[in-house]
Parts: structure tokens; C-alpha cells; sequence
């Protein structure tokens, strides 16, 4: 049985292996890589501190994450499907690596990340949402 996550070393750990597997899906690294050109090597350290903050309370993270989604949003929709793939993709990251309560903790956040985060998007947005 795999270990929870305890520590920082261990959020890397999810959040490099997560974020590898985003740029490899066929419409989500489109996102992250062609509408967003994100420079992981700043990308990643924000979302380790995001992450480790979330499950931990560490105060590290300093960043308004909606306001990045609004911009991206702005360029190319953002719709439920894809923050749907987006959740599929971390919880099967969390369940492939860790067990217990902390990775409970992180999936159960990210699906409530990614409704609000939706929802936000969809008060403000003059896009369809319908597939």
C-alpha cells in the first residue's frame, strides 16, 4: 500500500509527476503549453508552495490563481470538460502515489478547486459552455 503524503519532498513529488503528465494530455498540455506558454521552471516551485500550503498550512504560496485562469480563459475557454480532465488526471496522479489521509485531503480540494475556479469563469464569461 502506498504512504501518505507527509512532507514537501512528497508534494514535489505530486506536482512534478502531475504537471509531466498534463503536458503529455492531449488537451490539457495544449493549455498549459501552447494558450499559456507556461515556463514550468517557474510553474512548478508556485505549485509545489500551492499544494503544501493547501494540505499543510505552510503560508508559502503568494498568487491569486483565478485571476491566471481568467487571463488563459480570455485566450481559449476554459470549459467543464477540460477542468473535468484536469480532476480525472490529479486524482489518478494522487491515487498512483499516495494513500491516506493527506491524499484524501488534496483530492477532495482540487475537486472543490475546480468548481469554484469553473464557476468563477462562467459568472464572468461571455462564452458557451455546452460541448
Amino acid at each position: 500500500m502506498a504512504r501518505d503524503i507527509r512532507n514537501r519532498e512528497d508534494v514535489e513529488q505530486l506536482v512534478h509527476t502531475f504537471y509531466d503528465r498534463i503536458q503529455q494530455h492531449p488537451r490539457l498540455g495544449y493549455i498549459f503549453n501552447q494558450v499559456a506558454t507556461i515556463n514550468w521552471d517557474l510553474h512548478l516551485p508556485k505549485m509545489v508552495n500551492f499544494w503544501e500550503n493547501i494540505l499543510f498550512g505552510t503560508g508559502k504560496y503568494k498568487g491569486n490563481p483565478l485571476a491566471v485562469h481568467q487571463k488563459v480563459h480570455q485566450q481559449h475557454p476554459l470549459n467543464e470538460t477540460l477542468f473535468e480532465e484536469w480532476l480525472m488526471l490529479f486524482t489518478k496522479t494522487v491515487d498512483d502515489l499516495f494513500s491516506g489521509a493527506s491524499a484524501t485531503r488534496a483530492k477532495e480540494r482540487a475537486a472543490a478547486i475546480a468548481q469554484m475556479m469553473l464557476q468563477r469563469l462562467q459568472e464572468h464569461s461571455p462564452f458557451s459552455y455546452s460541448e
